[in-house]
């Protein structure tokens, strides 16, 4: 389960591009808590905190606590801008969550086992679809990742969202379909000497004939 974040900040009471230019040139980066029918509040972060968050590889589906005028906001980023070129942060997008509440989240998926999987043992290939699961889950349960096993897995076999145990009380947000997750393909060259022998067998039996 990912770690409840705390990043401090400092209400802004101007908006604007050039209010938010002038912020960025003293390294602080602006930002928007809404949600929850409040009125939204504008912020503005240290890039420096911000920056080690972002690092930590679990910022958009962890709980963050933002501190603004010694009140604790409980919240969940939902969106952050980047600069094209140099990729420091330009703005955050901060959704209010009540304790307990469920979000939706993009949890990143993880592959276990690839030495398990005889598939991938004989030169296929394993096949990403989705990097990331949708789920709705409760905002302090928010997993890091979610593992799928590849034990026994041959070239041809799917992973399908109904074959994958989520945490408790997390659910996936497309129920409408068993939507696929990784296949185990057989690369071209595989798939060359494959066709390569059907057609000799079907040269013998001709000749055979």
């Amino acid at each position: 389960m990912s770690d409840q974040l705390t990043l401090s900040a400092e209400a802004r009471d101007r908006a604007g591009k050039g209010a938010s230019r002038a912020l960025r040139r003293e390294n602080r980066v602006p930002a928007v808590i809404y949600g929850m029918n409040e009125e939204p509040l504008m912020v503005h972060v240290e890039e420096k905190a911000l920056n080690k968050l972002l690092g930590t590889g679990h910022f958009m589906n962890s709980v963050v606590m933002v501190e603004v005028g010694g009140k604790k906001v409980r919240t969940l980023p939902k969106d952050v801008a980047f600069h094209p070129v140099s990729d420091r942060p330009l703005h955050v997008d901060f959704l209010r969550v009540a304790k307990n509440a469920s979000v939706h989240v993009n949890v990143p998926v993880r592959f276990d086992n690839e030495d398990a999987a005889p598939g991938l043992k004989r030169g296929g290939v394993l096949n990403i679809v989705r990097h990331e699961l949708e789920l709705i889950v409760d905002a302090d349960k928010i997993p890091d990742d979610i593992v799928i096993d590849l034990t026994g897995l041959e070239v041809g076999d799917s992973i399908h969202i109904s074959s994958v145990t989520l945490p408790k009380g997390a659910e996936s947000a497309i129920d409408d379909r068993d939507f696929t997750i990784a296949t185990i393909v057989a690369p071209s060259a595989l798939k060359s000497s494959d066709n390569e022998a059907a057609d000799a067998e079907g040269g013998e039996e001709g000749d055979a004939a």
